[in-house]
């Protein structure tokens, strides 16, 4: 699969029949609201980690340099924290062009972080399919891929570094994105 999604997202999962929908942000939708939202809340998905397996041709690295971004990797008991929010339909115009490099949007149930309820929503993931897949390595190698790394949306430190603030504030722990974080600190020193 091409990794620009856009108009497989677009064909394969209209929204123009409904009046909000609610998103699942784990990476840079955390922290990087460049669209308009009717209201956001802290949640969770089950059966999900992050994984910072994808390569960014477009935001955090280029065509010939790809940086790594966060997806989601399916397992079984795991349990993935971000931000959820919810939007009219028409934003994902916006929304499916920034997520264009090899995330396809399917619906799933979010849980609140407080755990007062869950709603179904959207969620965007990169999988091995798709031509921008980068694949496991080992936490170290990924922080120094990601230390070498820039793109129109900047470096891709920036990236990791700004995932893992957002990850504190809301008080949740991910042991891969922190590990990456020590390693790529150690590295800008």
């Amino acid at each position: 699969m091409s990794h620009d999604t856009t108009l497989v997202n677009q064909q394969r999962q209209p929204l123009d029949h409904l009046d909000s929908v609610w998103l699942f942000g784990y990476g840079s939708l955390i922290y990087k609201t460049d669209f308009p939202y009717l209201q956001r809340r802290p949640a969770r998905i089950h059966g999900w980690q992050r994984r910072f397996w994808q390569g960014s041709h477009d935001h955090r690295g280029t065509p010939e340099a790809p940086g790594r971004v966060a997806t989601l990797i399916e397992a079984p008991d795991a349990i993935c924290a971000g931000m959820a929010y919810e939007v009219t339909t028409d934003v994902f115009e916006h929304l499916d062009h920034r997520e264009k490099n090899g995330y396809l949007r399917f619906f799933t149930e979010f849980e609140w972080l407080d755990r007062s309820g869950s709603v179904e929503g959207l969620v965007y993931v990169a999988g091995p399919d798709n031509e921008a897949y980068l694949g496991p390595t080992s936490e170290q190698e990924i922080a120094q891929h990601i230390a070498r790394s820039k793109g129109p949306s900047g470096p891709n430190s920036e990236y990791l570094l700004k995932l893992a603030a957002s990850l504190r504030d809301l008080q949740e722990h991910d042991d891969h994105v922190f590990a990456i974080e020590k390693h790529l600190l150690e590295l800008l020193d």
